[in-house]
């Protein structure tokens, strides 16, 4: 009797776990399929990723050109920048921790 309990048990959560693969490994994933599929599920991270290269850009042009002024308030600009990209790679770990479940 416990044995057939088990068996069902054991059959029912196998059929349950084979409906929704957690991995598709049936193809290869090029980086870009990779990249946009990240990218649409937490948008702000690609986002704050370029503000923070654009400003790191721009203030190492205004450096060079001798604005320290600028350039000191581009890389402040910068940081913010950084910061941004950190807590939305934060609320994106949190919301598919909490999705998974």
């Amino acid at each position: 009797m416990a044995a057939a309990v088990a068996t069902s048990f054991v059959s029912e959560q196998s059929a349950t776990t084979t409906q929704q693969p957690l991995l598709d490994r049936s193809k290869p994933h090029t980086f870009q399929e990779k990249l946009m599929r990240k990218s649409k599920e937490n948008p702000f991270v690609p986002i704050g990723c370029l503000g923070t290269a654009g400003a790191l850009m721009y203030g190492l042009r205004a450096f060079k050109q001798g604005k320290t002024r600028q350039s000191q308030l581009v890389m402040r600009g910068r940081i913010f920048a950084q910061g941004f990209t950190v807590v939305a790679i934060l609320f994106g770990v949190f919301t598919t921790a909490l999705k998974k479940d």
